[in-house]
Formats: structure tokens, sequence, C-alpha cells
């Protein structure tokens, strides 16, 4: 009896684990709102004042290593996802210099382009920041701009339509296909953002680090992956 009570337990302990985890994965429109109100409206100002003196203060050896004596005007952000790292980029006299390196703190998916919602896939290609969040459930967040014009465009030939969306940079370290970086790490990005918004923030998402002469991966979901990966290419030599 004993046995049968603690496995209908472990039972109703797993499904309420599995409804709790598509809740948050499927339903943002319904829990993202009631968090905000919940916690309060923070603003991007308001939000510079918490954090910049000490994101700032640590950023700083980062940005005179790199030759900057000030805030670069513009930034970039290159996602490698065999290598679980974030890099930040700043513009020099026209030219890329690498400021920081920051390691997931979480991964979901596997290599390949995210083709659905709830594929826990984190996207590959060329992107840009729509708009930083704030008031994040996972501390801060900056919105990147999936599906582009080639999801998009691949999804139609095939078919699809439900493409998922709400893919973000954030703290914390957990995801469902988003790039989380931990709390520090974000202020440091976000703060920057924040002062280079005015500016197109491109962020490339690569499967490998095409810059060290690898070979592209075969992902045997899709058929236009070779196009994809030589768009990654040419972007990550051209700039970075």
């Amino acid at each position: 009896m004993k046995s049968a009570h603690l496995k209908k337990r472990l039972i109703v302990l797993s499904l309420a684990i599995m409804g709790f985890a598509a809740f948050i994965n499927f339903g943002r429109s319904i829990w993202v709102p009631i968090y905000t109100d919940v916690k309060g409206k923070e603003t991007k100002k308001s939000i510079e004042e918490k954090i910049g003196n000490s994101a700032l203060g640590r950023l700083q050896p980062n940005l005179t290593a790199a030759g900057f004596e000030d805030l670069p005007k513009e930034m970039a952000l290159v996602a490698i996802k065999t290598d679980q790292i974030l890099e930040l980029w700043g513009k020099k006299e026209s030219k890329w210099a690498l400021i920081k390196t920051y390691p997931f703190t979480a991964f979901s998916g596997k290599l390949g382009p995210k083709l659905k919602e709830g594929d826990k896939q984190i996207p590959e290609g060329i992107y840009k920041i729509e708009y930083l969040n704030p008031n994040s459930l996972f501390y801060l967040s900056m919105k990147v701009s999936y599906p582009n014009d080639f999801d998009r465009a691949m999804a139609a030939e095939e078919g699809r339509t439900d493409l998922g969306t709400d893919i973000f940079i954030h703290g914390k370290d957990m995801t469902f296909g988003c790039i989380p970086i931990g709390d520090e790490a974000i202020e440091e990005v976000f703060l920057l953002a924040s002062k280079t918004l005015q500016h197109e923030i491109m962020v490339v998402i690569s499967p490998v680090d095409f810059r060290k002469n690898v070979n592209f991966p075969e992902i045997q979901e899709v058929d236009w992956d070779q196009e994809l990966y030589s768009n990654i290419k040419e972007a990550l030599e051209r700039d970075f």
C-alpha cells in the first residue's frame, strides 16, 4: 500500500511540475502582465539610477582594455551556441572591438534554428534588439527580433505558421529558448544598451564560431541551413 501511495504522489508531483513548466512557457500573455503589476513598474531611467554605478564600475576595466575612453556610442552582441557565450562588442572609429564575454547561465534545445513555438530552440540568425524590458520576470531583459524576414520566408515556404516569439536575452539561470546570462551580466549589457539604443543593436546568434574556420553543421530538420549559415558566417567575418 505504501509503495502504491508513494507512486501516486510521484505521478501527481510530476504532472504538477510539467503543468507549471508548460504554463511558464506558453502562458506568457497571462502571467507577464500580472507579474509586472505585482512587482511594480520600473523604467530604463530608474534601473540606470539603481545599477549604473556598480555596473559601470565592473565594465570600466574591460572598456579601458578595449580602448574606449568613454561608453561606446554603438554596440552589438554575438552569441555562440556551442560555446554558450555572449560577446559584447562596441564600435570604435568605425571598427568593432570586443569589450567582454559572458557565459550562458542555462541552455535549452540543440544546434539548429528555431522553427516553432515550444521547441525550446534558441534562434539562429541575424537579429536586432527591439526594446529593453526593465520589468522582466528574469530581472532585466532585451527583446530579440525573432522571427526576422528570413525566418518568416522559410516558414512560408514550408507552411509553418506558429513560429514562436518572445525571445529575450535576460538575467537569472533558466531558459525555454532565450539566452540567460545572470543578473550582474545583464545589468552591464542592459546599461550599455540603454545608452546606445538610438542606434540599431545587431544580435548575431550562431550555432558555432564560424570565425574559426569550422564546417557548417548539418541540420536534418531543414534544407536551407547552408544558406542560413552562409549569411551568419558572412556577418561574423565582416564585422567581428
